[in-house]
């Protein structure tokens, strides 16, 4: 009696695995999370030393310019919509390629960019397992916030 109902369950699972892959196939045809297109650098900020840029290049650019360097995961949806969404988001408030004044597009300041990289708010804590490069230490952190303050103006 137990093996009809062992019957059922094997099937009804195969066709959830086979739906799922329809579906995973399906959704890679959507077409958001597939612009990796990086426009052309306007205009950087006036970095106050070349070790503050290669800080920020570091831990910031993946997200905050034109120079984004997509990895392999950002090709595969649904994860690619989440990397497009974070870089059109970071792009939207803080491009370090398309540096325009003293303040962001949304209207944050050089102390307020450097007051979020002390608190720890950047990089995104779900960045970093992914980017061990981006992952600062201490004495980064402070040197990159102080960089921020001074080259941001």
């Amino acid at each position: 009696m137990k093996k009809p109902l062992k019957n059922k369950t094997l099937a009804i699972f195969g066709w959830v695995v086979l739906a799922g892959v329809i579906l995973f196939v399906l959704i890679q045809l959507y077409p958001y999370g597939h612009n990796h297109a990086n426009p052309a650098v306007v205009k950087e900020p006036q970095w106050d030393s070349p070790q503050t840029r290669a800080l920020a290049v570091r831990a910031c650019y993946d997200c905050h310019s034109n120079e984004v360097v997509w990895p392999w995961y950002s090709n595969i949806a649904p994860v690619s919509w989440l990397v497009q969404r974070d870089v059109d988001k970071g792009r939207a408030v803080l491009n370090f390629s398309e540096w325009s004044g003293p303040t962001t597009p949304r209207g944050m300041t050089a102390f307020g960019v450097s007051a979020m990289v002390l608190g720890g708010q950047m990089p995104k804590a779900i960045y970093l397992p992914l980017h061990p490069a981006a992952r600062l230490t201490p004495a980064e952190i402070q040197q990159l916030a102080q960089g921020l303050k001074n080259s941001l103006h």
